[in-house]
């Protein structure tokens, strides 16, 4: 099995694809698809480096990821989400337990609420008549952070600090 180090360098890699994608995300309005690709696939050098067993671990990950990519792919159908939030979500889902990815889908919730009505109060303030466009990839963002930051990178003081 992999060292600690590794473990956590694919966290601390996965936490900068988390700024990135929420940086882009404000500047363009677009995640991409380069970068939710890598995620996706680094997430099994992840599970190798955690000890994840095939049966029922991995299994159980890439379950969760395709239902919530079947769900949310439901959502972009109807024009209530982007491809890239769809995309980013389902690619952190792989990643992330399932009790944990609860976690960031409540903080993602909260504070998308509070993005979505800051973005609209300035759309409102400044008279545009256009479609809001939401950056939610701000969101996922500050809830998988949120996840790794409590549930995650604090056991780097557990092993790696005072080992």
């Amino acid at each position: 099995m992999p060292s600690d180090f590794f473990q956590y360098g694919l966290l601390a890699a996965l936490a900068i694809a988390l700024l990135y994608a929420a940086a882009t995300d404000i500047h363009r309005r677009q995640i991409d698809n380069w970068l939710t690709a890598g995620i996706a696939l680094t997430a099994p050098l992840y599970w190798w480096a955690s000890g994840l067993s095939l049966w029922p671990g991995v299994a159980i990950q890439l379950g969760v990821a395709l239902g919530v990519f079947a769900f949310l792919a439901v959502l972009f159908a109807l024009r209530w989400m982007g491809g890239g939030d769809v995309k980013l979500l389902s690619a952190l889902a792989l990643w992330i337990v399932p009790a944990d990815f609860l976690k960031i889908v409540i903080v993602m919730a909260l504070v998308g609420g509070v993005l979505t009505i800051a973005v609209g109060s300035w759309h409102v303030m400044r008279r545009q008549r256009d479609r809001i466009a939401v950056p939610y990839g701000v969101a996922i963002a500050i809830g998988g952070l949120w996840v790794l930051g409590t549930n995650y990178l604090p056991l780097a003081g557990q092993g790696i600090v005072a080992g």
